[in-house]
């Protein structure tokens, strides 16, 4: 399972991540950042697609061998959770981030029984928050939530501790360390750009270039 360094390599050279430390990214939350993450890219990309799936039903496989059903976390999660799916034969769900607005309201989309053993994937996590929120929803639903895989973290502190004070274990495709480590590399940032890029993710909040 050494694909951290591999799966980094491709979300640079498809852009689905984007570093730029001059020119920083503003994200929603107000946070400025060197750093700009849209995994949902890899699906146009049919190599890079099918490694993703390939690497989390290995993920998977070795990390929740009981593993009885998949979720997606909504939006960004839903088509590759539903490949994984596929290859495994699991069923499949995916968990909004709140409850549809007409119909019947459903939070959770797709057919989930009481005592299964569900792993949820994500595509993205920062904080942690979104994340652990389809997690609650599941368990709401009395659904025995084995862990979560997701393709990328920015490895964030404060989302280590909402997942241990939640005992959510969590694992990753790729990472910030391995992205910064593949980007020196290849000469896509600057090797006197590392200690800047490292005191974003310590202090996010605070960062300046």
């Amino acid at each position: 399972m050494n694909y951290q360094m591999k799966l980094a390599e491709y979300l640079l050279q498809i852009k689905a991540i984007k570093l730029d430390i001059t020119n920083h990214f503003t994200w929603a939350s107000g946070w400025k950042s060197p750093i700009y993450c849209d995994n949902r890219k890899a699906l146009s990309y049919p190599v890079i697609r099918t490694y993703i799936r390939d690497a989390f039903v290995e993920l998977i496989r070795d990390k929740y061998p009981g593993v009885e059903g998949i979720a997606g976390v909504a939006t960004g999660a839903i088509a590759i959770g539903a490949l994984v799916a596929d290859v495994m034969n699991l069923p499949f769900a995916y968990v909004r981030s709140k409850p549809k607005d007409h119909g019947l309201a459903n939070l959770i989309e797709g057919e989930v029984i009481p005592g299964q053993k569900m792993v949820v994937i994500e595509d993205l996590v920062s904080t942690g928050n979104s994340s652990l929120a389809a997690v609650r929803a599941l368990r709401e639903q009395k659904i025995k939530v084995l862990g979560m895989v997701a393709i990328f973290t920015y490895d964030f502190v404060v989302a280590g501790e909402q997942f241990r004070r939640e005992q959510v274990p969590l694992f990753t495709l790729t990472d910030y360390p391995h992205l910064i480590d593949i980007a020196v590399k290849t000469g896509y940032v600057k090797s006197q750009h590392l200690e800047s890029l490292k005191a974003w993710r310590e202090n996010p909040e605070n960062w300046k270039q």
